[in-house]
């Protein structure tokens, strides 16, 4: 073995336990990223510069929000998954459906069912439903990073093999004794960390006033960055590749690419809105 291959660090997946209570980092990724998503939310709500005049979407709304777009994440990612990754399994054995602490969700179920709670929340109490897409998205890449890091951790979603001599090359406890690409890591770097840094600089350019423009970018991105990432992830095995080589994550991120320009070039041509009052 080279010398500088790396040994996967031995992590235990519970976060925290108290007695019988127990905390899996995979879940902890998602509460802080939740957390910290609304936090971030909150604060850009409250700055009136970054919006045409003060913010559509007021602090109560954005408090009461949090509950619905939680459960578009678990019931579509959880869905996502079922449809999407393992369905054959599911057909056999329904019940395990709901067991949630043995993993098992997809990102693009997930962000499937934010859009549904985006659309429900935003005509129940009649805001903009781009401008609460643009808020939610601009704070998404926090959760995408944290989940991405607690996949690392639980040694789950590894790489294909790499290069023996790539000095990052790891051998993962489930992966065999190949070296693997730790491409949690890569997808944690472009999907959380980059897609984060890129909607912050146009959050503070103003995108914001251009409703759906972040969206839009979001969207885009996305797609961009884990087509990418999927080329050093390995396949889930009960599916493999599919046509032409290419993955599950591939084929539902490609239609990303169309809708979110699509979203972009509509954001830039209907310009920004008329100013209104803060609804504070």
């Amino acid at each position: 073995m080279p010398f500088l291959l790396i040994d996967f660090p031995s992590f235990s997946p519970i976060a925290l336990q108290i007695g019988p209570f127990a905390i899996r980092w995979y879940a902890l990724g998602y509460i802080c990223g939740i957390t910290f998503g609304w936090l971030y939310a909150r604060a850009l709500i409250k700055n009136d510069r970054l919006w045409a005049g003060s913010s559509p979407i007021s602090l109560v709304q954005i408090d009461d929000f949090i509950l619905w777009v939680t459960l578009g994440i678990i019931v579509g990612g959880r869905t996502g998954y079922v449809l999407f990754y393992n369905l054959p399994f599911f057909i056999e054995h329904p019940t395990a459906i709901f067991k949630l602490w043995e993993g098992g969700m997809s990102f693009h179920g997930g962000f499937l069912g934010c859009v549904v709670a985006v659309m429900g929340f935003a005509r129940k109490n009649r805001i903009s439903i781009l401008s609460l897409g643009d808020i939610t998205c601009g704070v998404a890449p926090i959760g995408i990073f944290l989940v991405r890091l607690t996949n690392f951790i639980n040694g789950e979603l590894w790489g294909r093999a790499a290069d023996p001599s790539l000095p990052w090359a790891m051998i993962f406890p489930t992966g065999g004794d190949v070296p693997r690409h730790p491409s949690q890591l890569y997808e944690a770097g472009m999907e959380g960390l980059l897609l984060f840094i890129v909607l912050a600089v146009m959050i503070r350019r103003g995108a914001l006033k251009r409703p759906g423009l972040i969206l839009g970018s979001f969207i885009l991105i996305y797609g961009l960055t884990r087509i990418i990432g999927e080329h050093f992830r390995e396949p889930d095995v009960q599916l493999g590749y599919l046509w032409g080589g290419l993955t599950m994550g591939m084929l539902l991120s490609i239609p990303m690419l169309i809708v979110g320009l699509i979203l972009i070039v509509l954001a830039v041509r209907r310009g920004a809105p008329e100013p209104i009052e803060a609804v504070r």
